[in-house]
């Protein structure tokens, strides 16, 4: 089977209910005919509200996951998903270096979709200044670029300036994910600038609900999963936007917190304004 499809690579940590973290990454990598892989970095006990213990793995077990695949799979993409701290960091960056795993879509962990940090100071530095600066596309959600971009998001341009000074930072590709505080909202806008300095507004419906956990996981996937098929990423990001509207829709109304069968719910249209 890993011979059938392209291999794609995760750095993530377990995530026990399977709406976030690696197994959300693999089965959107499964559902968009990607074989996946992983390193795990960490496990983590939550469910569709959120997260709520995690214990970090060994580095020198993270070093022979890297190995390991390095030694029997051609990985042509990659992402990380939450680093917790320096050392992990670190380790990745070493053996992303070390072996040749692709573009780097680096999901900047640093804070929840309601601004609370989850990085130590020190882990968020490393972060910043060592690996973002490797990232093929960077992928912060609202609150994560104000912080990276040491400013204050109120509007469309200072998005696009937030955006600019997350370039300056080294990531080749910015993918800034909009504002959904406000529950009385009809739209949530999304700002992407590309390495040739081209740039594009993605604008969709807004949904709101308290099962969000695992959406940020996903988003990602937009340039990882289709950056040989459509490398503008403008298609496939509009075409996930959408799908991450109904999968949060169905998520609102089952009555578990299962959400297996959604990970993989049909793409179709999207709404984009330029």
């Amino acid at each position: 089977m890993a011979n059938e499809f392209p291999q794609a690579l995760t750095i993530a940590g377990s995530d026990s209910d399977g709406s976030a973290g690696m197994q959300a990454d693999l089965h959107t990598f499964f559902r968009r005919r990607v074989y996946g892989t992983s390193v795990l970095t960490a496990c983590v006990a939550g469910n569709s509200y959120g997260i709520h213990d995690a214990v970090n793995l060994p580095t020198s077990f993270i070093d022979q996951e890297f190995k390991d695949l390095a030694d029997d799979y051609h990985i042509r993409a990659s992402k990380t998903g939450m680093l917790s701290d320096s050392e992990l960091i670190r380790t990745v960056i070493k053996n992303y270096q070390k072996y040749d795993f692709g573009p780097l879509v680096v999901d900047p962990v640093i804070t929840t979709k309601h601004g609370n940090m989850l990085l130590e100071q020190s882990a968020y530095q490393t972060l910043r200044d060592e690996l973002i600066p490797l990232a093929t596309v960077i992928t912060p959600n609202f609150f994560e670029a104000q912080k990276l971009a040491e400013m204050t998001i109120e509007t469309k341009d200072d998005m696009q300036t937030a955006a600019r000074k997350l370039k300056a930072l080294g990531a080749k590709n910015i993918v800034l994910k909009g504002s959904h505080h406000d529950p009385n909202q009809s739209e949530v806008s999304d700002y992407i600038l590309l390495e040739s300095g081209k740039s594009f507004w993605l604008t969709g419906a807004f949904f709101d609900t308290d099962r969000k956990n695992g959406t940020g996981d996903s988003s990602p996937h937009v340039s990882l999963l289709n950056w040989q098929r459509a490398p503008l990423l403008k298609l496939p990001a509009g075409l996930l936007k959408n799908s991450l509207i109904r999968r949060l829709k169905m998520k609102s109304r089952l009555v578990t917190s299962s959400v297996q069968s959604i990970i993989g719910h049909p793409q179709t249209n999207y709404n984009q304004t330029a």
